[in-house]
Parts: structure tokens; sequence; C-alpha cells
């Protein structure tokens, strides 16, 4: 989420934090990286987010099945230099970012929110007929 003097990211960043997120994902497929944490640990890249100058970019990962996140990213952040290099030659822009790496929080917040529509008392007020009469309706 945005703070309150974040701005909207341009078309050209949404652009480019896709082209990024799918080169990414494709070094990442090959298995490219020769780091011991990420042998055999399929990972998936859910979003990079660029700044306005394109020079600094946040690609936010998940392991597929769940794994051991911090150890993934400690991982993929060891190899920022060779990835930024992979990058350089994929993307054409006039400088490659220098990406970090951060584990995808929207998990997280979609966890809180199953937890939360499994509360007694949402699911009561959720439940159909949960309300006795709508008083914006009436005959």
């Amino acid at each position: 989420m945005r703070g309150p003097g974040e701005r909207s990211p341009s078309q050209r960043q949404l652009r480019v934090g896709e082209e990024l997120r799918h080169v990414l994902a494709a070094i990442l497929k090959r298995d490219a990286v020769r780091d011991p944490d990420l042998q055999d640990v399929p990972v998936t890249v859910t979003e990079v987010r660029i700044s306005p100058d394109l020079r600094q970019a946040t690609a936010y990962v998940m392991p597929l099945g769940g794994g051991e996140v911090e150890t993934v990213v400690a991982a993929l952040n060891r190899a920022r230099p060779f990835l930024r290099r992979r990058i350089a030659r994929a993307v054409r822009l006039k400088y490659a970012p220098d990406i970090a790496f951060s584990a995808d929080p929207s998990f997280d917040s979609s966890a809180r929110i199953e937890e939360l529509l499994r509360d007694p008392l949402v699911a009561r007020d959720l439940a159909p007929g949960g309300d006795d009469e709508d008083p914006g309706h009436g005959a």
C-alpha cells in the first residue's frame, strides 16, 4: 500500500516493472542462479515495483509451496549483481535497475483476511438473512 505522500506509478513504471517480472521469472525458471539455497526451490515473482527514475526496483517473491521465505530472499539478494547483469542483457533500458528482493506481503494480508472472515461474529454478519430487515427497502 502507498503512504499518504506517494503517487501512483506511471504507465511506463508499470510496463517496465512487468517486463522485469517476466525476465526475472525466466531467469529463475532456468535455474541460472547457482546458490545452494535456491537449488530445487521454485520461486515465483509476484510483482516488481520500480522507482520513477527507473533505477531502483523491488521484486516481491515467494517460494512455491511455502518454503523458507527469508532464506530465499537472502539468496536472491546475494545474487543481485548476477541478476542485474542478466536483466541488462534482456531489457532495453538506458540503465539496468538495481533490484532488491523482498517477501511478498500480500500472502500475509490474504491470510489475515481469511482469518477475519472465519471469525464467528463476522460470519454471522455475512450469513444470508443475517439482518432481520433492511431499513432502506420497505413497503
